[in-house]
């Protein structure tokens, strides 16, 4: 197989060049095929939300929720996006999080770091730093953040426990996992899972949400809880499965409810607690 981070980054660096000269890519891909609006990046964030936000970060959005909504921000905090695109979650996190707190946003992709810059001056945003990096290998401190956002980044990993490993360490004792995926409910057809274009397309690379759960208490996390946002359709998998060129006659009625954006959220267990993976009652 490909190398995924490669493809990847090559995927979502042409989303932003795209998004630097005024058009949208979607999710399930940057071709002209793609569904407008695409069903899985449409709709995601109140008008008022990005209301003064610049157009190029709203365009080159590419989640599948919006998590900076459902993380319960608190003044003060200090914030990692992991993925950050274009940089619209971390502005939105700096507004939430108030001058006494920080919002990184952490990308691999030098067009997306390029344009995520370019957003935070024309946003005249001060407590916001974007790093240059990957998701395996989070280049921050151990115990450093309070919250962990991502927006449908974590899915395009090839490596999820490390990724988790990594958001575990560097949370501080009591720190909050809030992100937003692509998640599976039940057997995925393999031509789907096996599809390089699905896995940069947001769906062959999601995890069955009993597996994220497992795979988030292995790393160490309590609380662990998947909670769907939007379901998909079997005639919204066509889209996605046509740009990815698979027989969406043949495929579509098998990914019908099966695929869903998802609020996915966890806690690192507070100092002293000492229960690890089987956290204990008090801290559930």
């Amino acid at each position: 197989m490909q190398d995924i981070t490669q493809i990847v980054r090559e995927r979502y660096g042409e989303a932003a060049r795209q998004a630097a000269i005024g058009q949208k890519a979607g999710c399930c891909g940057t071709g002209s095929t793609c569904a407008s609006p695409d069903p899985i990046t449409r709709d995601l964030y109140a008008a008022e939300e990005t209301a003064g936000l610049p157009a190029q970060a709203v365009l080159a959005s590419l989640g599948c929720g919006n998590p900076t909504a459902l993380a319960e921000l608190k003044q003060g905090e200090t914030v990692l996006d992991l993925g950050s695109g274009g940089g619209i979650d971390v502005l939105l996190s700096a507004r939430r999080v108030g001058p006494t707190g920080k919002a990184y946003g952490l990308d691999m992709t030098d067009d997306m770091l390029a344009l995520a810059r370019a957003n935070q001056a024309r946003a005249g945003v001060t407590n916001v730093e974007f790093l240059r990096g990957q998701i395996e290998a989070i280049p921050l401190p151990d115990a450093s953040v309070d919250v962990i956002i991502s927006n449908c980044v974590i899915n395009l990993s090839a490596d999820k426990d490390r990724v988790l490993a990594e958001a575990y360490r560097v949370l501080k004792p009591g720190g909050r996992f809030a992100v937003s995926d692509v998640v599976t409910r039940g057997d995925i057809p393999e031509p789907v899972r096996a599809s390089l274009a699905l896995w940069t397309g947001c769906v062959a690379g999601a995890l069955d949400e009993r597996d994220y759960v497992a795979r988030l208490e292995r790393a160490g996390f309590s609380a662990a809880s998947v909670e769907p946002t939007r379901v998909y359709t079997a005639a919204e998998a066509r889209d996605f499965l046509d740009e990815a060129g698979l027989d969406a006659d043949g495929v579509a009625a098998q990914l019908d409810g099966k695929v869903m954006g998802a609020f996915i959220r966890a806690t690192k267990p507070a100092a002293g607690c000492g229960c690890g993976p089987e956290c204990c009652e008090g801290h559930r």
